[in-house]
Parts: structure tokens; C-alpha cells; sequence
């Protein structure tokens, strides 16, 4: 972070003020979709602000000076935590309001409840690419993940505002039918591809793997956050050609011609699915993101070759 960036943030935070005249409990998160949960949840009580915006790397986020005062502001932090945003760290910091600030009533991490993926052993260092220590942080993508993050969500902010608390409670009980309602459909419409083998662009799809019954046989990027090699790309589809893999996942940002080229030469097809709300169009909600997603999927799995 550059000296002027830091000088910038440090200014916001000793003008920033907390709104008065406002009884709605104010949230800030760290990605979209975790905005998304808490909206379902406070509905009218609650103003919640996402820090970044679906379209974005949420691993590459630039902390702004706006942020410094979305922060001063709330009562209520949510992050996804295990390292995905640890960029909101120098902005708490810099807002210095003692409500947010790791172990305060107003900090919600929101992966403690899963139940965590491809948690790393022995030595880590560089040469791994842009490994997690606390294991793979995409975990919200796997909507039967959802729930927890909901129930850790409705808990925080019952605990901050225990006078909206049946409302909040209300309000959760409905969304989590509609959710599972619509995890049932996913999981029908994914049934007929369970066991299928796919790539991934980015190590971002394994919990939502896990959930829907796929295979990830390999990776664009050898390793996290490294561009593929000549000599690995050969491999990649290599392997794709002998296990009969159909589709390359990829996010939004990422090299979409490299990923084209590897699907042509390997007879597969590309499906660009949004890790997060709002990283596609028509993916305004969670719900609308997974329907998105998994109707983009299944078009690819079911293309003639």
C-alpha cells in the first residue's frame, strides 16, 4: 500500500463520524454474497454495504479511503476470513472503531462454523503459488455452506440488536425454505452430471464440487495464482483428453482466450460461472447467482463436442 494511499485512509478515518438519526443496524462486508445474506436477514432494519463488488478478484481487492469511512461507520463487520480478504485488515485499523475490531461484538468472521477444505501441511512457502494456510477460503460458493454462514450471521446481529431479534429470526426462517427449496432444484439438475470430471481455472470450485457430486481432475493455474506454462497447459490437455473431461470452469477475471485455447485443443468447452453476487449479469442475489451459475454448467456439460 502505497504512503499516500495509507496518508488518505488515516485522513478518512479522523473525519469520518458515526450517522446519527438512524435507528438500521449498519453492516459492512467484505464480498457480495456475504451482503446478500445479511440483507435477507435485516430486510428493511438493516443498510449493509459490500466493501467489494462481485465482478472482482475478492483475493486482490485496493482498500480505498471510502471504505475507512464505510467501517468508521457500521456495527456490524462480516468477512469471509482464512485469509480470502486480507485486505480489510489495514482498513480496520485505520477506521478505529473498537466495534469491529477482531473480537468485538461487531466482528463476525464468517468461516468459523465450515467445515474446512485443503488445509495445507508441512512447510508452506512462495514456491506453492498462493496457498491459504487455513485451508481453501471459497466456501460460500457451496450453497449447502450457506446455511451456516446464515445461522453465524443471525446469531451476531440478534446479539447487537436483541430488540429486531424475532424479526430477524422471521426473516431468516423464510429465506433458508426458499434457499433450500432451491438447493434441492440445483442438486436435480446436477444429478444427471454427478461424477463428471471438470477443470478449473482457479482452486475457487471445490466445496461447490463437493456439493453437487463433480470432479476437479486439474487446474489452468499449476499452481495458485501462477499463469500456466507452455509445458503445463501440453499437460493439462493431455490429461483432459484421456479422462474424458467436457468443461473448464473459470471465474469472470481471469484469462478467458487462454482458457478457450486449452478447451479447443482438449474438445472441451469453457463455462464462465460468477464466484460471487453481481459477477455476471443477472446474478443480483445469491439465489439468482447459483441458478446462473448451474444453468451455465449444465448447458456446457450437455453440448455435443
Amino acid at each position: 500500500m502505497t504512503r499516500l494511499l495509507i496518508a488518505m485512509i488515516s485522513a478518512a478515518a479522523l473525519t469520518a463520524g458515526v450517522a446519527h438519526g438512524d435507528s438500521r443496524l449498519r453492516i459492512v462486508t467484505t464480498t457480495s454474497d456475504m451482503a446478500d445474506f445479511a440483507r435477507n436477514i435485516g430486510m428493511d432494519r438493516v443498510v449493509v454495504t459490500s466493501l467489494s463488488r462481485g465482478d472482482q478478484d475478492p483475493h486482490a481487492v485496493e482498500p480505498r479511503p471510502s471504505m475507512v469511512v464505510q467501517l468508521k461507520k457500521t456495527n456490524l463487520l462480516i468477512r469471509v476470513g482464512m485469509d480470502l480478504d486480507q485486505w480489510v485488515e489495514s482498513l480496520i485499523d485505520a477506521a478505529r472503531n473498537p466495534s469491529v475490531m477482531e473480537g468485538a461484538k461487531g466482528y463476525l468472521d464468517a468461516s468459523l462454523p465450515i467445515v474446512k477444505l485443503e488445509i495445507p501441511e508441512g512447510r508452506i512457502d512462495s514456491r506453492m503459488g498462493d496457498i491459504h494456510i487455513y485451508g481453501n477460503p471459497h466456501y460460500w460458493i457451496s450453497p449447502e455452506n450457506a446455511k451456516p454462514i446464515l445461522s453465524s450471521i443471525l446469531a451476531k446481529m440478534c446479539e447487537i440488536s436483541p430488540s429486531n431479534a424475532d424479526y430477524f429470526r422471521k426473516n431468516h426462517e423464510e429465506y433458508a425454505k426458499r434457499l433450500d427449496a432451491a438447493i434441492h432444484r440445483w442438486k436435480e439438475r446436477l444429478k444427471p452430471y454427478r461424477g463428471a470430471k471438470i477443470v478449473a481455472y482457479h482452486n475457487s470450485w471445490p466445496y461447490f464440487a463437493q456439493c453437487f457430486g463433480l470432479v476437479i481432475v486439474g487446474f489452468v493455474e499449476p499452481k495458485p495464482g501462477i499463469p500456466p506454462t507452455p509445458s503445463h497447459i501440453a499437460s493439462l490437455v493431455g490429461k483432459m483428453k484421456a479422462e474424458n473431461v467436457r468443461v473448464i470452469v473459470m471465474e469472470p477475471y481471469f484469462n478467458l482466450r487462454t482458457a478457450q485455447s486449452i478447451a479447443s485443443k482438449a474438445a472441451a468447452r469453457v463455462a464462465v460461472l460468477a464466484p460471487s453476487v453481481g459477477g455476471l449479469e443477472g446474478t443480483d442475489t445469491y439465489i439468482d447467482l447459483l441458478d446462473n451459475d448451474i444453468a451455465r454448467l449444465t448447458d456446457a456439460l450437455q453440448a455435443p463436442r
